[in-house]
């Protein structure tokens, strides 16, 4: 992430990333610091950026952001790959942000309804899909929830929701939906299901669960099928709005940005380990199929 971001550096000739990073100005070098999935230390470094008053801080991703809009209302913010701004608070509206905070987010609702439509054209036969999330790290779980619903309603699916707390509780949960009759799997991006993408794949692949993921990285690490922007691109396209920030441009008039670019990516190795068969037809629409 810090090195896809130095390598698009603002026009002034100054750069800032990683999860939570500050600006003193726009001589200075950026203070870089790396985030933690630990709630306590994320609020203690969030604490400490804020009593620092630097002139923008990039958040990466909901829980830091939404720390830091608890923490400040007059330091700027940039957040990328952040989902729901609106209904977090941290925006009025995404083309008029309103406050001290604007940024990149990572996907918009309707992809929620796009990753079940994915599971059903390839499996035609599921007839009921689980949407895998921790709540603790995706707050915003209604943002993606109701296009979930429509489009199960839309598709005959009995959608559900697949609630894990820890690690320890994935397994159990995978399980039990490999036990519905014709059963999926969808998962929400959050840091949860990031951080713990390879024991999900592992496991959904074991149980033989068809299932679709929201990035790349998923799919790399051993799952059937991933749909969804490319992480990287919004920390390219940030640093324009630090140099607009740091020029003297509020956040309240940067509109917040939806992603730009979008990735299908198919693994056969997966589909073999459960037994599916993907038609040449869809294999053909993919950006990337991993043999």
């Amino acid at each position: 992430t810090r090195d896809t971001f130095v390598t698009s550096p603002p026009k002034n000739g100054t750069s800032t990333a990683c999860q939570c990073s500050a600006h003193r100005c726009a001589e200075r070098p950026s203070l870089w610091v790396p985030a933690s999935n630990d709630a306590d230390s994320r609020l203690r470094v969030a604490r400490e950026l804020v009593a620092f008053q630097p002139d923008l801080i990039l958040s990466h991703g909901t829980p830091n952001t939404s720390i830091l809009h608890e923490l400040t209302r007059t330091v700027p913010i940039l957040f990328v790959n952040a989902s729901d701004p609106i209904g977090s608070g941290f925006v009025v509206s995404l083309p008029k942000p309103g406050g001290n905070i604007t940024g990149f987010i990572t996907m918009e609702p309707t992809m929620a309804g796009k990753w079940l439509e994915l599971v059903k054209e390839i499996v035609p036969q599921v007839t009921n899909c689980a949407l895998l999330l921790n709540p603790a790290t995706a707050p915003y779980a209604d943002y993606f929830l109701g296009p979930f619903n429509a489009a199960a309603a839309t598709l005959g699916v009995k959608g559900a929701i697949a609630r894990v707390n820890d690690i320890g509780e994935l397994e159990a949960n995978i399980a039990a939906q490999s036990r519905e009759p014709n059963g999926s799997l969808v998962v929400m991006p959050d840091t949860f299901t990031t951080l713990h993408r390879a024991k999900i794949t592992t496991l959904a692949n074991q149980y033989a669960l068809p299932a679709v993921y929201p990035f790349r990285f998923f799919s790399t690490n051993g799952g059937l099928m991933s749909y969804g922007s490319e992480t990287k691109d919004s920390y390219q396209r940030a640093p324009a709005y630090v140099d607009r920030i740091l020029k003297g441009e509020k956040p309240s008039e940067l509109p917040v940005q939806a992603p730009a670019k979008f990735q299908l990516v198919i693994n056969l190795k997966a589909a073999k380990a459960i037994g599916l068969h993907i038609s040449e037809a869809f294999l053909v629409r993919a950006d990337e199929v991993i043999d």
